[in-house]
This record gives C-alpha cells, structure tokens and sequence, in this order.
C-alpha cells in the first residue's frame, strides 16, 4: 500500500483498472507521448495500470495517480520504477507524465519533488535518477528542480 503522499495541490493514490478512461487521454496523446516509443491502446494501458499494481506489491512503489486536490480531476501520474541495469546497477528512478493541460502550472515539480522525499525517507535509496530523452527539456528542467 502507498505510503500517505500528497502536497500542497496534489493527492497521489494507488491505480486501478478503472483509471483507465483518464490515463488513456495521456497514453494516446501524441504530443504528450513524443518522448516515449509510442501512443498506447486501452488495451496497453490496462497492462500498464496492472505493471504498477504489480510494482506496489513487490516494490512497495510505483507510479500513482496524481489528483488535483481542488478540482479531483486526474492531473496524471508520477513515482518512482525500479529500473534494472543502468550502466551495471538497479536504479530508482522518479518519473511522472501529465496531461498536458496541466502542464506548465508546477504540478510535475510538486509531484517529483514528493516522490524524491519518499524515495530518501522511505526507502532508504542511495541516490534517485531519471532517464529523460535529451530534447525534452520541460522534464529536463524539472528534474534540474529537485
């Protein structure tokens, strides 16, 4: 189960398969998925919502739904994958991805800075990373941010 984790505009909670209307708006957004391989099905995006149940039982983390605590729309997702051999080594990783007409209002900040804490606090890492495309420079500047 996820630790309590919120911030001052954001709840973030645990996924379940019936996210899978609000997460699909993100997954099959061609603008917001320039970065990944590619824009996801609902049928990719269930597994995706399973992957993350699955991280939750074996990791104690993954990524969560992020809920805008004045509106309680679905902002996005954000958290923290175990990413397996980076150079040589298991890495944790913060990520996040929002729809994009939050973008540009400091959510994935929010969002990021919490999950960092979480990682250091909770689960004792080392050191936390995220593995960005080097032309997405909003993320880039994000992470440069916490």
């Amino acid at each position: 189960m996820i630790p309590t984790l919120e911030t001052g505009r954001l709840n973030f909670r645990e996924f379940t398969p019936s996210d899978v209307i609000n997460l699909q708006k993100i997954f099959s957004d061609p603008v917001a998925m320039e970065f990944y391989p590619s824009t996801k099905s609902e049928v990719e995006t269930l597994e995706w919502i399973d992957w993350n149940i699955q991280s939750y039982q074996e990791n104690g983390f993954g990524l969560w739904a992020l809920i805008d605590k004045g509106s309680g729309e679905f902002v996005g997702q954000a958290g923290l994958i175990l990413q397996q051999n980076v150079d040589g080594a298991d890495e944790t990783e913060i990520a996040y991805l929002l729809e994009r007409k939050y973008w540009g209002n400091g959510f994935a900040t929010e969002a990021a800075s919490s999950c960092r804490d979480l990682a250091f606090s909770r689960f004792d890492c080392e050191r936390v990373i995220s593995l960005i495309d080097p032309k997405n420079f909003p993320s880039i500047r994000v992470a440069g941010r916490i």
